[in-house]
């Protein structure tokens, strides 16, 4: 009779680890969910900065067409699609990209007196600004969703855990000026 309520015993600790186990790699996984949704806005984000910056250039097409056509080569050339899966390296680069194409428009549009007083030029130069502020955002979203998940890695023993299960700690976006 002993051995049954030990076996018992034993049976509901097991049980209990077993949930336990569930419960630790399900709050892993929605961390790292956010961690990729995050990084997924970053991208989207980017991209719609981008389109912005392609409309400019368009319009430049117009007025300066010798000093736009590289430019728009030069940024099509290195501009690549950050995903979910992106590492925060490949973020930085699309914003140096994206940062020097701007430089490149406006020493372009001072040149330029009548593209400046173009309405058009305006809406897309504050589009392009408007999205450089939405991934500022979604980058301090993505760092704080990496501090989560980091610091959860940090605690024992879910630590222990989430090293078997292949969690591990992630890099940070580095923001402007960093």
């Amino acid at each position: 009779m002993l051995g049954m309520e030990i076996l018992i015993i034993i049976g509901l600790i097991l049980l209990l680890l077993v949930l336990w186990i569930i419960s630790v790699q399900r709050k892993f996984a929605v961390m790292d969910g956010n961690i990729q949704n995050a990084m997924n806005q970053i991208g989207v984000q980017i991209s719609s900065r981008f389109d912005a910056l392609f409309a400019v250039l368009d319009l430049m097409k117009g007025y300066a067409a010798d000093d736009i056509q590289p430019l728009m080569e030069r940024a099509a050339a290195r501009r690549s699609v950050i995903t979910a899966r992106s590492a925060p390296e490949e973020v930085s680069e699309q914003e140096q990209v994206i940062e020097e194409t701007v430089k490149s428009i406006r020493l372009a549009a001072e040149r330029n007196p009548l593209l400046c007083a173009d309405k058009n030029y305006t809406k897309c130069m504050d589009a392009v600004e408007c999205y450089g502020r939405m991934v500022y955002t979604s980058r301090l979203i993505y760092n704080d969703s990496v501090t989560k998940l980091n610091s959860a890695l940090g605690m024992f023993p879910t630590n222990v855990i989430a090293g078997v299960l292949g969690f591990h700690k992630r890099e940070y976006l580095s923001q402007k000026g960093d």
